[in-house]
């Protein structure tokens, strides 16, 4: 069951810092992502992520993620 929810605000770091942003996809099974195969399951789903600062949309897995506030 994903920790998280498609307009959740969450933060992660990266090699900028840290990056604050909202989630637009959850995803439960693999999927393609900028050329790439992501791998995820229902027990490990990972999150597309839309950055606040810029329109960048980033994956994650759920244990890189933090919620805002």
């Amino acid at each position: 069951m994903p920790k998280y929810r498609i307009g959740d605000d969450v933060t992660w770091n990266s090699e900028a810092g840290h990056v604050s942003g909202t989630i637009i996809k959850v995803h439960v099974n693999d999927f393609a992502f900028k050329g790439y195969n992501h791998h995820a399951t229902p027990d490990e789903p990972q999150y597309e992520i839309k950055s606040s600062r810029t329109d960048h949309v980033a994956a994650h897995k759920e244990n890189a993620l933090f919620r805002k506030g």
